[in-house]
């Protein structure tokens, strides 16, 4: 009878937990030192190799799709990097603009 008690009790603790909807996610950011710099030039990494390598370190690190974004942004390297900004330059200001 004690151990169905403990059981009960046990159910009863995890139920509340998942109820809370208190999900622990950790993620591994340590992994972005895989993840090779691209500079977008002739002799840089191609780029289906560097979008390769932020998916799998992804799946290990368990980042979401906003973290690879920005860890894809920043390991651009010039003139990537330079290409990058002028696109998002005037979208970023409208967003700051809004908060």
């Amino acid at each position: 009878m004690q151990e169905i008690a403990e059981s009960r009790a046990e159910i009863n603790r995890l139920r509340e937990q998942l109820s809370s909807g208190m999900h622990t996610v950790h993620k591994d950011l340590s992994l972005i030192s895989l993840v090779p710099k691209c500079s977008g030039g002739e002799n840089a990494t191609p780029l289906e190799e560097f979008l390769a390598s932020i998916y799998r370190a992804a799946l290990l690190g368990m980042w979401q799709d906003r973290a690879c974004m920005n860890i894809a942004v920043l390991r651009l390297t010039n003139p990537a990097k330079a290409f990058c900004n002028a696109c998002t330059a005037p979208h970023e200001r409208r967003f700051m603009a809004r908060y």
